[in-house]
C-alpha cells in the first residue's frame, strides 16, 4: 500500500495539509496528524512508542521504525487523525 485512499481515490499530501494535517517527514513514509480530530485513544503510542512518543518533540518520528510497521499502526487509528503516504522505492 502506498498510502491512504478515500472512496478508492488516492489521498495526496496537498489534500491532507488542506484538511489540517501536519506532515512528519520520513525517508520511506510520511505520517500526517490532525490534532483537531484526534480522540486520544493511544493506539499509536502503544503500537510503536519509538515512532509515536507524546512527550517528545517532534512527537512523531517516522524513521524510528519500519515504514511497514508505521503504516500498520496508523491504520489502527480509530479517529482518522493519523494518515500516511508511502514513498516510491
Amino acid at each position: 500500500m502506498k498510502g491512504n485512499q478515500i472512496n478508492g481515490e488516492a489521498v495526496t499530501a496537498e489534500m491532507l495539509e488542506a484538511d489540517g494535517y501536519k506532515k512528519y517527514h520520513g525517508e520511506d513514509i510520511d505520517i500526517y496528524y490532525n490534532k483537531d480530530i484526534c480522540a486520544h485513544i493511544g493506539n499509536c503510542v502503544r503500537g510503536n512508542p519509538d515512532v509515536f512518543e507524546v512527550g517528545r518533540r517532534p512527537w512523531i518520528i517516522p524513521d524510528n521504525g519500519s515504514a511497514e510497521n508505521a503504516a500498520y499502526v496508523v491504520e489502527t487509528c480509530p479517529s482518522g487523525a493519523l494518515k500516511f503516504i508511502r514513498k516510491e522505492a
